[in-house]
């Protein structure tokens, strides 16, 4: 899956240090990211020694993310995207098949916090503007001390079976068009496995028995975090489609399954592990 870089070693821990000349930049513009492609799928990232000649005070006003290997990477607010030489704007959909894979899940990971720092800029409860702390990753409102921290929605993945068949799904109106598991978010008061339960019943009209946890995977193309499930068919497998959130569901024999390994996903993990009959 996309966070499985071994053997390279993600560190989240916040250590708002300053940059070296070496640190990486992470430059982002609504859903674009400036990159450095190298072949069909390979990218970089620009340093703060590449990026200095075009901005004052990158050194003094920082924005600490994580590092990799050691390797510091840090927000690129307020940076001027220059689109010249090798640096080219790109949809961080580019993520899903970028190579080094380190680099691609330093980039999706940095613009799930690029989308939380530029969202909470100013104070929720009082309006007045928010200031990083110096010890933990969190803005805080001086004004009123209202504390913020980074969003992370739970989700759960559903692989739905019934003996030899698995419930596909493909996605209404939106632009996902593969075959995927019945997903979908926790909601405020109930358990993980009472969301198993609603969504099933919810997409499909079907009861579930037999919930078992599988694995989990930050997924920071929508700031989840996901929860995978197998369920199993409890009673009639007729569908009753949820057509405001599917564009179909349908049963598959295990061997008709139409989808091979990618390595990026939990869904698609899931989906092979039942094709494969390891499960």
């Amino acid at each position: 899956m996309i966070q499985d870089i071994e053997p390279c070693r993600f560190s989240n821990a916040y250590k708002p240090e300053a940059p070296d000349g070496a640190s990486f930049l992470l430059c982002y513009s609504g859903r674009k990211v400036l990159v450095r492609k190298d072949g069909q799928d390979g990218i970089a990232f620009p340093t703060f020694q590449e990026m200095e000649p075009y901005t004052e005070g990158l050194y003094e006003d920082y924005t600490y993310l994580f590092s990799i290997d050691g390797q510091r990477f840090y927000l690129g607010e307020g940076i001027g995207f220059y689109e010249s030489g090798d640096l080219t704007l790109e949809d961080t959909e580019i993520f899903r098949t970028a190579m080094p894979r380190h680099l691609a899940f330093a980039g999706i990971t940095g613009a799930q916090l690029y989308r939380w720092y530029s969202g909470h800029r100013f104070c929720g409860r009082c309006g007045s503007r928010t200031e990083q702390d110096g010890k933990e990753r969190m803005l805080k409102c001086p004004s009123c001390g209202n504390m913020e921290y980074p969003k992370i929605m739970p989700a759960v993945i559903i692989g739905l079976t019934h003996g030899n068949r698995l419930l596909m799904s493909k996605y209404a109106n939106r632009e996902f068009k593969k075959y995927a598991l019945l997903a979908g978010f926790a909601e405020i008061g109930e358990t993980i496995e009472e969301t198993v339960r609603r969504e099933v019943m919810e997409e499909v009209g079907l009861k579930v028995k037999n919930i078992t946890y599988y694995k989990s995977q930050p997924w920071s193309f929508s700031d989840t975090l996901l929860l995978g499930f197998y369920a199993e068919l409890d009673g009639d497998g007729a569908i009753t489609l949820d057509e405001d959130e599917l564009a179909l569901a349908e049963w598959f024999e295990r061997e008709d399954i139409p989808v091979t390994a990618t390595g990026l996903s939990l869904t698609n993990e899931m989906i092979m592990r039942f094709k494969n009959g390891e499960m």
